[in-house]
Formats: C-alpha cells, structure tokens, sequence
C-alpha cells in the first residue's frame, strides 16, 4: 500500500486588495503596505505588497536583501538607485536588484505602487 503525499493547497485565493490590513512602514514617512498576497495565502514564491506614500511621503536610502519588481499604479516619485535618480509614474516598472541602495520621494501623491519580492526572508539596511 503507498502511502498518500502530503495535502497541497490547489484553490484560488480571490479578495479584494481593499481588505487586507494596511501597516505603517517604520522607517518610511507618510508610508502605508499591505500585503495582498504572500506566505499566508500558501503563495509558494513570491509575495504581492501594495504601497502607497501620501504628500510628504517617501523612504530614505536603504537596501534589501531581495530583489523588488514594482509596477507603479498612481502619483509620481523621485526614485535613487544606486548612483542614478529616476522619475516615474503611472504605469512604470522597476526592478530593483538585491542590495542596490534605493530610495524614494513622492513627487506627485499618493504615490502607490505594487511590489513583488520573492517570498524569502529579507532585511531592511539604512545607507549612511
């Protein structure tokens, strides 16, 4: 008799992005995330974050021990990576690789955007 693998979740997680609990990000200024999916839908891979940064708002330069891919959904920012300076806005894309240092300034609010990062553990460094 074979035994039976382990249980695997197959079902579709449907929601809207509205009710997942909106934080604030500690080092951020006037900054907001949720998560919208991750480890805790059983999302394998990667996890789905919405930002969203109000007038004023933004993050200092820091790095991450994990890539970022952004697709900016509204508003616009000043966005340091590394030694250049970009502005972007609606419907931009980013990829930001593991350890460039990064940060933002919101230009235009709210400055919203959703980030995909592979579900791994990460850390946040400030750059002096």
């Amino acid at each position: 008799m074979n035994p039976k693998p382990p249980a695997q979740r197959h079902a579709a997680v449907v929601r809207r992005a509205d009710d997942a609990p909106a934080n604030q990000v500690e080092l951020g200024t006037a900054t907001t995330t949720q998560v919208l999916l991750g480890a805790a839908d059983d999302a394998p891979h990667f996890a789905m974050r919405r930002f969203r940064m109000e007038d004023g708002g933004g993050m200092p330069l820091h790095t991450n021990q994990v890539e970022h891919e952004q697709y900016v959904l509204r508003g616009r920012a000043r966005i340091v990576l590394g030694d250049e300076t970009v502005e972007v806005g609606a419907d931009d894309v980013l990829l930001i690789p593991a350890g460039l240092p990064h940060s933002y300034e919101v230009i235009e609010a709210p400055f919203e955007f959703l980030c995909l990062v592979p579900n791994r553990p990460d850390r946040i460094d400030l750059v002096d």
